[in-house]
């Protein structure tokens, strides 16, 4: 769908609507809320609808916090309804929720690969492959003057090993697909879960480390740095490039933790 009547959905399943609010787009959907209740979400590209809905069902019975129950599933759409909290990108991320995040994040890596048998693909590049997309994106765009030295030297090092096996994970866990109650801090529930996948178990853990400055501790930690470092330079590339300016601005504001600048 090229544009998006929300409303004609709605009507053909027996919804009515009065609000239709854009809530925003990222790389594989783009979301509308619907009367402060419901969530309306229309995937971009080859997105799996159905098979993502399935999907939640199955994650849903190991996760610990909320993730979307589906109202109604069309091929290109799903409509949910809207879990409470607000995403963290637009809270200042409370005390300890890096902890907290890396540990969820464990808790899924242990749902079994059988469990979502069917549901979910393999997204496993080798490490040389983004890096070679890390070094595309960088050539891309102006980078601030006083991080280049330091991307320079990420980029003609060496990419670190890895040795575990594939795990079933997020596969996008950045803080816009984290809900919080804005007076506690709580995580109230983890939404878009389109790429979740078969990957490095590393990977997630570099997306809360690139989005929240924590670094977990142990075997995955240098290639979760790897990945906080390649992915902050594509998501500029592509918040530039696109025009949608939150995902430059998210990448300017942690390129202050993963490079070191030079005056």
């Amino acid at each position: 769908m090229a544009s998006h009547d929300v409303h004609a959905v709605l009507a053909a399943h027996g919804i009515g609507c009065e609000a239709v609010v854009r809530l925003g787009e990222g790389q594989d959907n783009v979301a509308y809320e619907v009367d402060g209740e419901l969530i309306v979400r229309f995937a971009k590209g080859g997105t799996d609808v159905l098979r993502e809905a399935k999907l939640l069902e199955t994650v849903a019975r190991f996760s610990p916090f909320a993730v979307p129950t589906p109202v109604f599933v069309e091929p290109e759409c799903m409509a949910y309804r809207k879990l409470p909290g607000i995403p963290l990108v637009d809270v200042t991320p409370p005390p300890g929720i890096a902890k907290v995040l890396n540990a969820y994040v464990d808790t899924v890596q242990a749902i079994p690969v059988d469990a979502v048998a069917g549901l979910v693909d393999t997204d496993d590049d080798p490490v040389s492959q983004w890096l070679a997309e890390a070094h595309e994106s960088y050539a891309a765009v102006e980078v601030p003057r006083e991080y280049r030295r330091s991307i320079e030297r990420f980029l003609d090092a060496e990419p670190p090993t890895r040795t575990e096996p594939s795990v079933f994970s997020h596969n996008d866990l950045g803080i816009e697909h984290v809900l919080v109650d804005p007076a506690t801090g709580d995580v109230t529930g983890i939404i878009d879960w389109t790429d979740a996948a078969l990957c490095d178990p590393a990977y997630d853990h570099g997306l809360i480390y690139r989005d929240l400055g924590v670094l977990i501790d142990g075997p995955l930690a240098a290639r979760a740095a790897f990945y906080a470092r390649c992915t902050v330079l594509e998501d500029l590339a592509y918040g530039i490039t696109s025009g949608i300016q939150r995902y430059a601005d998210e990448a300017r504001r942690s390129l202050r933790h993963l490079f070191e600048p030079q005056r």
